[in-house]
C-alpha cells in the first residue's frame, strides 16, 4: 500500500510537471509536440479548443483501445495520469513566465517534459497516446521506451509543419531530444554502473584485490585467444561509476599489460546493488 501511495505520488507530480513544460515554455512560444499533445496544441494554435479537454478525450479514446496491451497496474496508473495530466493543463493554462529567449524556453521545456513523463513512467505508468504505442513496441520488438516515443513524436511533430512552420519544428525536434535524454535518466535510474572486463596475466591478484579493498564480487571465465590458443582467465566486475578510477589503479598496479574494457550499464540487481522491484 505505501509503495502504491508513493507511485501516485510520483504520477501526480509528473503530470503536474509536464502540465508546466506545455503552459509555461511550449504554447506560449509557439512550438510543438509529440504525441497527444501535439495533436491538441495544433488544436488549439488552429480553434483554440482546450488542451486539457482534447487530451482529455483523446487518450481516453486511445486507452480504450490500447488498454489490452498493458498490464492492470499500469492501466489503472495511466488512467491516474491522463486524468490529472489533463486536469494540471486546464489548472496552469493562464500561468505565464516572463522569458521571451526562445532557446532557453525550449531547452526547459524538454527538460520539464523528460522530468514528468520520466516520473510517470518510471512507476510503471504510461500518459497514454503514443506511450502507449511506445510500450506495444518495447514488449514486442524490444524497443527503448525512450526512442520508441521519440520516433512516434516525431511523426506528429513533422506533420505540425504546416502550423508553426520549419523554424518552430526544427526547435521542437531538439526539445524532444533533451525530454528523451532527460526521461531516459529519470527513468534508468540517478547511479549509473559500469560493467568491467578484464583479461590479465594475473587474474588471481587482480580478483583477490578488488574483493579485499573494494568489497566488489568478481565473476572468472575461462577463455582463450582465437590466434594464438592461449588459455586465459577473464574476468567480469560491476561496479559504480564513482570505483572505477579505484579499479585502474589496481590493475595498473599489478599488470601493467592487462586488457580492460568498460561497458555501460543501466540496470543492476541483485546482491550488492538494489532489488529486484526496487529500482
Amino acid at each position: 500500500m505505501k509503495k502504491r501511495l508513493l507511485d501516485l505520488v510520483f504520477i501526480i507530480a509528473g503530470a503536474f510537471i509536464f502540465a508546466l513544460a506545455v503552459n509555461l515554455f511550449v504554447i506560449p512560444n509557439d512550438l510543438g509536440e509529440g504525441g497527444v499533445t501535439g495533436l491538441t496544441i495544433i488544436f488549439y494554435y488552429l480553434y483554440k479548443w482546450s488542451p486539457g479537454l482534447v487530451s482529455l478525450v483523446l487518450n481516453g479514446l486511445l486507452l480504450i483501445v490500447g488498454y489490452k496491451f498493458l498490464s492492470r497496474n499500469t492501466t489503472i496508473y495511466t488512467i491516474v495520469a491522463v486524468i490529472f495530466n489533463s486536469l494540471f493543463l486546464h489548472l496552469t493554462r493562464e500561468w505565464m513566465l516572463d522569458s521571451n529567449e526562445i532557446i532557453v524556453n525550449m531547452i526547459f521545456g524538454g527538460v520539464f517534459a523528460g522530468v514528468g513523463i520520466g516520473l510517470i513512467i518510471r512507476v510503471g505508468g504510461t500518459t497514454a497516446g503514443t506511450t502507449i504505442l511506445a510500450s506495444i513496441t518495447n514488449k514486442y520488438l524490444g524497443w527503448n521506451i525512450s526512442y520508441g516515443l521519440l520516433f512516434f513524436d516525431l511523426i506528429v511533430v513533422l506533420s505540425s509543419y504546416f502550423v508553426i512552420g520549419a523554424e518552430k519544428v526544427l526547435l521542437t525536434i531538439v526539445m524532444l531530444y533533451i525530454a528523451t535524454k532527460v526521461m531516459e535518466f529519470i527513468i534508468e535510474g540517478f547511479s549509473t554502473k559500469k560493467a568491467i572486463t578484464i583479461i590479465s596475466k594475473k587474474p588471481d591478484e587482480i580478483a583477490k584485490q578488488v574483493n579485499q579493498k573494494m568489497f566488489r564480487g568478481v565473476t572468472v571465465y575461462d577463455g582463450h585467444g582465437f590466434y594464438t590458443k592461449e588459455t586465459k582467465k577473464i574476468l567480469y566486475i560491476i561496479i559504480s561509476t564513482q570505483e572505477v578510477i579505484r579499479l585502474k589503479k589496481i590493475v595498473e598496479a599489478t599488470d601493467k599489460d592487462a586488457f580492460v574494457a568498460i561497458h555501460d550499464v543501466r540496470d543492476v540487481f541483485g546482491e550488492g546493488f538494489v532489488e529486484m522491484g526496487k529500482s
